[in-house]
Parts: structure tokens; sequence; C-alpha cells
């Protein structure tokens, strides 16, 4: 994978890391990161989702509750 963080990969070397290990080390954290934005974007299409179906809810048992004034 050709996508790695920089800095970390800077800070490893520095460590005396060997630079296979350092280059390893750096894309798995990079695959992580964006494994996580995508989890994030999915929580927010979630999150919009289940606020409309309690708004919805809401307005549902609104109606069904309503007592009729005669």
């Amino acid at each position: 994978m050709a996508l790695r963080m920089g800095a970390l990969y800077d800070a490893l070397l520095l460590a005396k890391l060997p630079d296979d290990v350092a280059r390893e080390a750096a894309e798995e954290v990079a695959a992580f990161d964006t494994r996580l934005a995508r989890i994030e974007g999915e929580l927010k299409v979630i999150r919009w989702m289940l606020g409309t179906l309690i708004a919805l809810n809401m307005g549902l048992l609104f109606l069904v509750l309503r007592i009729p004034v005669r």
C-alpha cells in the first residue's frame, strides 16, 4: 500500500527502526485511519436516519393519541 503517514514514518526512523518495519507500521496506521474515516461517515448517515425516524414516530404518536374535542 502506497499510502502512509509521513510524520509517523519519520518518527519511527528516528527511533532507529529498520526502514521496512517503519514503512509497514506507517502504512498500517494509515489504513486504520482510512477505515476510521469511512466508519465516521457511515455514522453521520445513520444519525441522520435515526433523527428522521424519531421525528416521524413522534408525529405518528401524536396523531394516534390525539383526543378528539367535541
